[in-house]
């Protein structure tokens, strides 16, 4: 069963929407006459999507989708003066929470992905990609320097080298590339792209609730430079204990796929 929740106050024609079937949500950007640009208003609506999904362990995976022609042209840069007034950056806030969200996050990217919305795709835990996409990055060329939380992320998924070359030149690199340097984890044709993203929404819902929380959440304090070892092996002493590990042993034994409950 499909539920499609909206917030009530929002621009019901071009908001954020959020869509829950069974394990998997998607949260889906709707803007496409401005490519998918996320306006301030935005994102509460988003972080506030964030927040519920959290805190509903039913939901395992969400996939950020969008329409039209392209993925997203990021945040309105038209609004960065507000943000240099107050010192508070809310996009930068909304895609850490992407990164640190309790479930596997994927980004459908169908179409270009430019500014922001590269970090807001980056942050997701793996990105799915068309051929024939772009993506660029015109921080330099706009005289910004980008967030700091967001540069992290670039040097620690796809090194100090690809890093630099994206940021500091603000070049559009096509989807070969893309995949090349580990932006992309899969490119496919345009029309391949939902049954590619079904695959790994099967991979991804075939294996243990418990570890699939746990260890994306070490490998991210891992790439952050901010291992935890006590959590990290308490995390693994407790997977021992799960009624899901001996249940994963005798489904092995016995020549089956287990059956996982999240305990």
């Amino acid at each position: 069963m499909t539920t499609t929740l909206q917030d009530p106050a929002a621009d019901t024609a071009a908001s954020p929407l959020l869509a829950i079937d069974g394990a998997v949500a998607t949260i889906t950007l709707r803007r496409p006459g401005s490519h998918n640009r996320i306006e301030p208003d935005d994102l509460p609506v988003l972080r506030g999507y964030l927040r519920q999904l959290d805190a509903d362990p039913a939901v395992r995976v969400i996939v950020f989708a969008s329409t039209g022609k392209s993925f997203s042209s990021g945040f309105d840069l038209s609004r960065l003066g507000k943000a240099a007034a107050t010192g508070e950056n809310l996009f930068e806030q909304f895609t850490d929470e992407i990164e640190n969200a309790r479930a596997v996050t994927i980004a459908r990217l169908h179409g270009p992905v430019y500014g922001g919305a590269t970090d807001l795709a980056l942050a997701c835990d793996f990105r799915l990609g068309v051929q024939g996409m772009r993506m660029f990055m015109p921080a330099s060329r706009l005289g910004l320097h980008y967030y700091g939380h967001g540069i992290r992320r670039w040097v620690s998924r796809l090194g100090l080298g690809a890093a630099k070359k994206l940021f500091l030149t603000s070049r559009a690199i096509q989807a070969e590339e893309m995949l090349r340097v580990g932006y992309l984890d899969a490119l496919v044709a345009p029309e391949a792209l939902d049954a590619e993203l079904r695959t790994w929404l099967d991979e991804l819902l075939a294996v243990a609730p418990i570890p699939l929380v746990t260890m994306k959440r070490t490998l991210n304090e891992t790439a952050r430079q901010q291992y935890d070892e006590a959590a990290a092996q308490q995390a693994h002493v407790a997977s021992l204990r799960t009624r899901d590990l001996h249940e994963a042993l005798a489904a092995f034994a016995e020549n089956r796929a287990p059956r996982f409950e999240g305990h």
